[in-house]
């Protein structure tokens, strides 16, 4: 890893990112069609912020990985609630009647639950190739 690679702030300096699955709430298979491709559009929104990035994500029917790189001021758990609530809210409002069939009125897309992995040592094209390969 090249010190390029590295990310400055006021009082760090930091390479962090990880491999993030969300899984769909009992693994319903929602993620096809018009709705996986504004899931899609959402993320690319979501993940113009200044504290993380999303390099790459792929979805599948029920699930969606992604490796993401963020600062060390923001945890794990902080991410994952923006991207579950920014994408369930606004999915919910584009496919209120097809998410209404799966779930009810319960306003819900995602599972509680979620797996994260540091890619540590991993080289990034790896997880990059693996997540890329998920579609």
């Amino acid at each position: 890893m090249s010190k390029s690679n590295y990310i400055t702030t006021n009082h760090s300096k930091h390479y962090l990112k990880c491999h993030l699955i969300l899984v769909c709430k009992y693994r319903k298979s929602v993620l096809v069609g018009q709705l996986d491709i504004d899931l899609k559009s959402i993320f690319h929104t979501i993940s113009n912020q200044p504290d993380f990035e999303i390099e790459v994500f792929e979805s599948d029917r029920d699930h969606v990985h992604f490796l993401l790189r963020y600062i060390p001021r923001l945890s794990n758990s902080q991410i994952v609630r923006r991207l579950k609530q920014e994408s369930t809210h606004q999915l919910w409002k584009l496919h209120y009647s097809l998410l209404h069939k799966q779930y009810w009125n319960q306003n819900l897309l995602w599972s509680d639950g979620y797996f994260v992995c540091s890619i540590g040592e991993a080289s990034p094209e790896t997880i990059r190739n693996y997540i890329l390969s998920q579609g």
